[in-house]
């Protein structure tokens, strides 16, 4: 295992969090912005509506987009699986991760997450004004589910925090469901775009919430598509 693995795994193990990882190069971050923002922008005013939602955690109402309503964000989430195995030093499966875009002078405020979100990953996209926007989290780890039986909350009181900055294409990786986390900040930006990925350890006691109990379809067997498409290549040896 390479140094900065161990490093990043004992100070997920030991502090519910790891130093910023670089998880895309700016390219495929802007790619990935960009795919987001043109089917956004395609949507009529219902959908679009549908898409603005207002939350407890948020002064303002956020667009957000869910990866089991959209391939680009499942396939970036699922395709960082392994190197989260690598990082934690567990066998994990994904739940499900979302975009949110949050409005300039929002907050996130504190709060702990649901099963699905055992391990995660907090990445923004873009800063519209390229103003880094931090996110906190508490140093005091809480046995599930003491910590989501309490209330969302515009700070952490008397429970030390920490802070940490992250440019687009870098995320924290922290254990969701045990550590309270949020901004505490208003966003200093416009706008700023994130995304949010989750993973359950297979064996753990979220197991269950693989895929986040979506129905996800059998694989099946393919022969009977290749043989509705009349392909020439069933039945060969190429």
């Amino acid at each position: 295992m390479p140094p900065g693995e161990v490093n990043v795994r004992e100070d997920y193990e030991t502090k519910g969090h790891a130093p910023a990882l670089e998880i895309a190069s700016p390219s495929v971050v802007q790619a990935l912005l960009g795919l987001v923002r043109e089917d956004i922008s395609r949507a009529d005013s219902a959908a679009l509506s549908r898409l603005l939602q207002q939350s407890e955690l948020t002064n303002k109402p956020a667009f957000e987009l869910y990866s089991y309503h959209y391939a680009p964000i499942m396939g970036f989430h699922w395709g960082l699986t392994s190197r989260m195995c690598e990082a934690t030093g567990k066998n994990l499966v994904p739940t499900y991760a979302f975009f949110r875009l949050y409005q300039g002078g929002d907050v996130c405020r504190v709060h702990a997450d649901r099963p699905s979100c055992e391990h995660s990953l907090s990445m923004p996209l873009a800063y519209s004004d390229g103003l880094t926007w931090s996110f906190e989290i508490g140093r005091r780890r809480f046995n599930f589910p003491a910590a989501q039986q309490l209330a969302p909350a515009d700070g952490f009181a008397e429970e030390e925090f920490s802070s940490v900055d992250l440019s687009p294409g870098s995320a924290i990786l922290y254990q969701g469901t045990n550590y309270r986390h949020g901004r505490l900040s208003p966003n200093p930006n416009r706008w700023s775009a994130h995304l949010f990925m989750h993973w359950v350890d297979t064996e753990g006691p979220f197991r269950d919430w693989a895929f986040d109990r979506w129905p996800i379809p059998p694989a099946g067997d393919f022969s009977t598509l290749l043989d509705r498409s009349g392909s020439p290549l069933v039945g060969s040896c190429l």
